[in-house]
C-alpha cells in the first residue's frame, strides 16, 4: 500500500478481506491476526470416503450425470454416500466440474395459468424440426406431454407441418390414455397447425378446452420447450442428420421409451414420468426417505439440516400469473 497499491488489491494479494485489512490498519497493528482452524470436525468426510465419491461420480455409469441425477439413483439402489452439495464441493475441489450447457439461462415472465391436480387434466403439445440430409428440408416432430407427470402421451414424425398430422396423433393419445376429454385442457403456442379450423373443430367436438400462448411470447409453452431441449441436448442425440423419416421415427421411439421410463425428471422430484403418471412415485419417494433416515441415524453430526426433500410434488401449474381456470379447478 505504501508503494501505491489500492487496499482492495493488496488485500486480495495476501488473501484477506479489504474490510479486515482496513480494521487492522485502524487499530495501529501490522500483525497478521489470522489463526486459521485449530480443530477438525469430527463428522468430516474421511479421505477414503471422498475418494469413493470421486470414483463413483467418475465411473462409466455416472460420469455423464450431474450429482442431482446421481443422488436419487444411488438412493434407489439403497446407497448413500454424501449429500448433493457435498458431491458438488468435492468435484469442485478436484477440478472435475465443468459447465457443459451451451444455452442461455431461461428468463421468467408473467404467464397464463392452468393447474393440474392429477394426470390427464392439462396437456401441452408443440412441433419441432429434426434435420435431414437434404439442405433446407426437415422432418417435423409432433409431441404431446402431460404436465402433471411430464409423461409423453403422444408423438409422430412427419415430412411436413400440417394440422392433418396432429389430429390423428392427438386422437390416438386420447384413446390410449382413456381421458375424459371434457376435463382436459390442451395448451399450445400460436402456430398455424395449432389454430387450424379443422383441429379446433375436432377439439370442440370432443369437449377439449384449447389454450394458447400469448402472441409474440416465445416461452408461454414451457413444458414442451423444455422437453424439446432435453431431446436435442441429450448426449445420445444424433450428430448427423436423419437420412429418412423412418430413421427419425425409430430414434424418437427410443427417446420416448427412455424419457418416460428411465429419465429421472428434476421437476417431479427425480422420478420417471411414467411412474408418476401411474401413481408409483409415492412408494419410490418413501423408500428414498427411509434410506436417508438410516444414513442420518448412522452419522447424525454430518446432517446440519433436515433430510433431503423427498416429498412428492403436488399440483402443477401451467403459466402461473392470471386467475386459474375455474372449470379445470372444479373438474380436478
Amino acid at each position: 500500500m505504501k508503494a501505491g497499491a489500492r487496499i482492495a488489491s493488496a488485500a486480495k494479494t495476501v488473501g484477506l478481506s479489504s474490510r479486515t485489512l482496513a480494521r487492522w490498519v485502524r487499530s495501529g497493528s501490522a500483525e497478521d491476526r489470522r489463526r486459521g482452524p485449530t480443530t477438525t470436525p469430527a463428522h468430516r468426510l474421511s479421505d477414503a470416503e471422498r475418494q469413493k465419491i470421486v470414483e463413483t461420480l467418475t465411473s462409466p455409469e455416472y460420469r455423464d450425470l450431474p450429482p442431482g441425477q446421481v443422488v436419487p439413483r444411488l438412493a434407489d439402489a439403497g446407497i448413500y454416500l454424501a449429500s448433493e452439495s457435498s458431491m458438488y464441493r468435492i468435484l469442485r475441489e478436484a477440478k472435475l466440474l465443468k459447465h457443459r450447457c451451451a444455452t442461455r439461462p431461461p428468463t421468467k415472465r408473467e404467464l397464463r395459468s392452468h393447474r393440474a391436480m392429477e394426470p390427464n387434466r392439462v396437456w401441452s403439445w408443440d412441433i419441432t424440426y429434426l434435420p435431414s440430409t437434404v439442405r433446407g428440408r426437415f422432418f417435423y416432430l409432433y409431441m404431446c406431454l402431460d404436465i402433471f407427470s411430464r409423461k409423453i402421451v403422444g408423438w409422430t414424425v412427419e415430412t411436413s407441418e400440417d394440422a392433418a398430422y396432429a389430429e390423428p396423433m392427438l386422437c390416438a393419445a386420447f384413446k390410449h390414455e382413456g381421458v375424459d376429454a371434457t376435463k382436459l385442457v390442451l395448451h399450445s403456442d400460436n402456430g398455424a397447425p395449432m389454430k387450424a379450423s379443422t383441429l379446433l373443430a375436432m377439439l370442440r367436438g370432443l369437449g377439449v378446452m384449447p389454450s394458447f400462448s400469448r402472441p409474440r411470447v416465445s416461452d408461454d409453452n414451457p413444458f414442451s420447450e423444455s422437453l424439446f431441449r432435453t431431446l436435442k441436448y441429450r448426449p445420445a442425440y444424433p450428430r448427423k442428420p436423419f437420412e429418412t423419416v423412418e430413421q427419425a421415427r425409430a430414434w424418437v421411439d427410443q427417446f420416448v421409451a427412455w424419457y418416460n421410463h428411465e429419465h429421472l425428471h428434476s421437476g417431479i422430484r427425480f422420478v420417471a414420468p411414467a411412474a408418476r403418471h401411474a401413481g408409483h412415485d409415492l412408494a419410490l419417494l418413501d423408500a428414498r426417505r427411509a434410506v436417508y433416515a438410516k444414513a442420518r441415524a448412522r452419522a447424525p453430526r454430518r446432517w446440519s439440516r433436515g433430510l433431503r426433500n423427498w416429498n412428492p410434488i403436488g399440483s402443477v401449474a401451467l403459466n402461473q400469473g392470471r386467475p386459474e381456470d375455474t372449470r379445470l379447478a372444479l373438474a380436478s
